[in-house]
């Protein structure tokens, strides 16, 4: 990876955001939600029923993922299905799986 046109790394304003980013992948649920939305699009109740949870439970951290812009989500008539982000997000998730499995 090219790092050299990173602009801003010493701007405190960045590196806070940065470690903010960082707090939100520090809850396993959240990780776990992540990493079902890699795979495809899914409404509440279908990430629930996969990673045998409550929709409320999954709503919340949910809210949070949105808030932090990690997923992104659109409304099919009454349901609204999530996934990710972006490629970022996805790059981020893969990149911590690869670190902890070597």
């Amino acid at each position: 990876m090219n790092y050299s046109n990173i602009t801003g790394l010493t701007d405190e304003e960045t590196l806070y955001r940065v470690a903010e980013l960082f707090k939100i992948f520090g809850d396993p649920t959240r990780v776990r939600i992540l990493h079902t939305l890699f795979h495809k699009e899914l409404c509440v109740q279908d990430i629930a029923d996969t990673l045998e949870m409550s929709q409320s439970a999954i709503s919340h951290q949910l809210r949070i993922l949105k808030q932090s812009a990690l997923v992104k989500f659109r409304r099919e008539g009454k349901t609204i299905y999530y996934s990710l982000a972006d490629d970022h997000v996805a790059t981020i998730l893969m990149q911590g799986l690869e670190h902890v499995c070597e």
